[in-house]
């Protein structure tokens, strides 16, 4: 068996061995759906890599991944209408949003009665609101999480196409195009797409949005980051990181024209709930997520953010001034060097994020899985990290090598017109 193989063997066997965590300890019904389901999938892959052999062992043993981590569970939770409960409440904001104009209860009493979105998260229930659940075909069509899962991919793809358009030193194919399917089978991004699927469209909007900053096409990265905010206001970081990103690389015009879309987008997408109704909108976005609400937020693992909050009025108070002091940190290493590239960026705005889900007084271990995701797309995408080469062959047969882009004489130094994700980030 070769390095290459064994190394596929023990990603796959690793996956299983944590899918069947899930299955062992968890309570929840579609976590424990998905543990058995990948499971499997994951065990197949494992025994393909490691007893086939020719050019076919590894898409095979990605098929088989695919199949019980994505395609098994996910039609059988579809089908079921089983999910985490954040799937029922856009859902109901949906319904909620077409019949009187929010989507949020007035007088919520019970947790899954608050909506901690914004109103822009709605929009992915509209489906479920629209079709019902009167047939398979309408249980499938309509839940949020199918359309959680088709913005992440039109994301994902469309922000690597973005930065292989151009002259020298375009992005190479084969570790983005190939590196695409193994990253939707991974546990990364199978579990959440498969029983919640929230978190999703935003990693989606805020790779688009360094992707775009990274062309040096600030109006259309301040949209894309305006429809990622409209989501969840987790996502702000990622403006001040394009802002910077295109300050640096392209001049602080296309930093301004990122700024002014992006704050016409907020007020377009949010600015109407609002003023429909503020006080819901302000106790269930901002107080509830925070443990502000009379209603206690189920996000509450021991990070530290939240085990000083549980110390009382002082501890909530000193997470905040953590969290302050974090943010103060990184928007001042964005001042004093900003990104230079796409990977920096994504590098960067991953460094925000864990800093704001470690110190926030309430959040979960799965909310890292955002910064994670940006982390490992950035790199496949602009070719930094090596991806499963060897599907290449199968998929670009006879095509010659992609060479790589010329080193500059000065990091983060561009000629004109040369694209900016070919350039080494700077961190």
């Amino acid at each position: 068996m070769t390095t290459a193989s064994v190394k596929w063997v023990a990603g796959w066997a690793g996956a299983g061995v944590w899918a069947a965590g899930f299955v062992a300890f968890s309570t929840l019904t579609p976590h424990r759906v998905w543990g058995g389901c990948a499971a499997v999938g994951y065990l197949g892959a494992a025994l393909a890599a490691g007893l086939l052999r020719g050019p076919l062992a590894r898409p095979v043993a990605l098929g088989s991944a695919l199949t019980g981590a994505v395609v098994v569970p996910l039609g059988y939770l579809l089908l079921t209408g089983e999910g985490q409960s954040e799937v029922g409440v856009i859902q109901r904001s949906a319904a909620l949003l077409l019949h009187s104009g929010t989507p949020y209860l007035a007088e919520p009493q019970a947790v899954t009665d608050y909506n901690p979105y914004l109103p822009g998260m709605a929009l992915f229930g509209v489906p479920a609101a629209l079709l019902g659940d009167g047939s398979p075909v309408a249980r499938l069509l309509g839940d949020a999480r199918l359309w959680c899962a088709v913005v992440l991919l039109v994301c994902l793809v469309g922000g690597r196409a973005v930065l292989r358009r151009g002259g020298p030193g375009r992005v190479s194919a084969p570790s983005g195009s190939t590196g695409l399917p193994v990253l939707i089978a991974s546990p990364l991004v199978a579990f959440p797409l498969c029983v919640s699927g929230v978190d999703l469209p935003l990693a989606g909007l805020c790779w688009l949005g360094l992707a775009l900053a990274a062309r040096g096409r600030g109006g259309a990265a301040g949209l894309a980051l305006a429809a990622a905010c409209a989501l969840k206001w987790t996502a702000l970081p990622a403006v001040a990181v394009a802002a910077a990103l295109l300050a640096g690389s392209h001049g602080g015009r296309q930093a301004w024209r990122c700024a002014w879309a992006w704050s016409a987008g907020v007020v377009a997408l949010v600015l109407p709930a609002v003023l429909r109704s503020p006080g819901p909108l302000i106790e269930q976005v901002f107080a509830f997520p925070t443990g502000r609400a009379e209603v206690a937020t189920p996000a509450a693992s021991p990070l530290p953010g939240r085990l000083l909050a549980e110390l009382g009025t002082a501890g909530w108070y000193t997470a905040l001034l953590l969290l302050a002091c974090g943010g103060v940190a990184v928007a001042v290493s964005l001042l004093a060097r900003p990104p230079a590239g796409c990977v920096a960026a994504a590098d960067r705005l991953a460094l925000g994020l864990c800093v704001a889900f470690l110190f926030a007084p309430a959040g979960r271990f799965g909310y890292f899985a955002l910064p994670l995701l940006l982390v490992v797309w950035s790199r496949l995408a602009t070719g930094a990290l090596p991806g499963p080469r060897s599907y290449a062959p199968l998929l670009r047969r006879g095509s010659p090598p992609t060479p790589r882009p010329t080193a500059l004489p000065q990091a983060g130094a561009a000629p004109r017109g040369a694209p900016v994700a070919a350039l080494p980030g700077r961190r």
